[in-house]
């Protein structure tokens, strides 16, 4: 995996406001009552989260590295995989009914999601891994010192034209600052399930 720098990212939906911190660290504040939603139980569309997106070609991953230090309903960061407003994954960390939960939301015109609490990782760095190969991308996620865990296989036709990245929101609030510590690029993962 070789680091991306920030400014070589493209931002879908600017931030209210981000800052290089001297570690080379990317502070961003999403806007009050940012999102990314389609349809589904909730009956409206939010597309206002900041994401800063690379091009995301088939054979590749992405991982965005954050320390899990957010506690607000709702507030969330990971990672984008944008194709157009109607086709989409986000996939990170949430906060949810009181814990950080992982999970993923799977945008193919209706927004679907998944989530499982992890109320241990509050506190440490976390990393979202999504690979895309053939027709598939495939989200990881862990702490540092833990194995990858499977988090979703969703499906991304091998045409679309992709971009990804970091993204951040905070659907109940304003205020969040998130501290993305790293943005790597790489090849695919060789397997779906893979041992460490």
């Amino acid at each position: 995996m070789r680091n991306i720098e920030w400014s070589s990212g493209t931002w879908h939906r600017q931030p209210v406001r981000t800052a290089v911190e001297p570690a080379g660290v990317l502070s961003v504040e999403p806007g009050a009552g940012s999102d990314l939603w389609r349809h589904t139980s909730y009956g409206f569309v939010h597309d206002d989260a900041p994401a800063l997106l690379t091009p995301f070609p088939v054979g590749s991953a992405v991982e965005v590295d954050f320390p899990l230090d957010y506690t607000e309903q709702f507030d969330q960061a990971g990672v984008l995989v944008w194709v157009d407003d109607r086709n989409w994954v986000k996939a990170g960390v949430e906060v949810s009914d009181g814990h950080p939960q992982v999970g993923a939301v799977v945008t193919r015109d209706l927004s679907d999601w998944s989530i499982a609490q992890v109320p241990e990782w509050a506190g440490h760095e976390v990393t979202v891994r999504v690979s895309r190969t053939g027709d598939a991308l495939t989200v990881r996620a862990r702490v540092a010192g833990e194995q990858w865990r499977l988090v979703r296989l969703a499906p991304l036709a091998p045409d679309a034209v992709a971009s990804a990245g970091p993204y951040c929101c905070s659907p109940s609030r304003g205020g969040l600052t998130v501290r993305f510590t790293d943005w790597r690029i790489g090849p695919a993962d060789a397997a779906l399930h893979i041992e460490e």
